[in-house]
Order: structure tokens, then sequence, then C-alpha cells
């Protein structure tokens, strides 16, 4: 027997993209954006690099260059 899903309570929040309202619930297949085109227009942002995640610079197998001297 399967429970049952409580009921997903839609809300409204700013599209991050175009800074309109938006519909953040089932009925809206592009949540949080407002529409298909400002989906897009944040997945080409991130394709082309405007958005980036900050990486250290270090490189994180330099530690296997040298053996563990204790």
């Amino acid at each position: 027997m399967s429970t049952p899903t409580p009921p997903f309570k839609e809300t409204i929040v700013k599209c991050p993209t175009c800074g309109n309202d938006a519909v953040y619930g089932p009925g809206n297949p592009y949540r949080p954006f407002c529409r298909e085109a400002c989906k897009m227009i944040d997945l080409g942002a991130w394709a082309t690099e405007v958005y980036r995640v900050p990486a250290p610079d270090t490189d994180p197998l330099s530690d296997l260059d040298e053996p563990d001297r204790r």
C-alpha cells in the first residue's frame, strides 16, 4: 500500500531571469521560471560560463604526487 503524497501548495515567486511573478507548483513545468524562454536563458548562461562556481586554486590531486612521509 503506497502512502499518498501530501498536497503541494503553490507559491508565487519571482522568476530568477526576468523578475516577473512565477507559480512555483506542479502546474508550472518551468518552475522556478515563469516561462520556457526564461529557463533557456538561464541554461544558456550556465553553458557559456556566465555563471561560475568558484573552485580552489590548488590542485586536489597534488597530494598524490608526493608520498606521505610520516
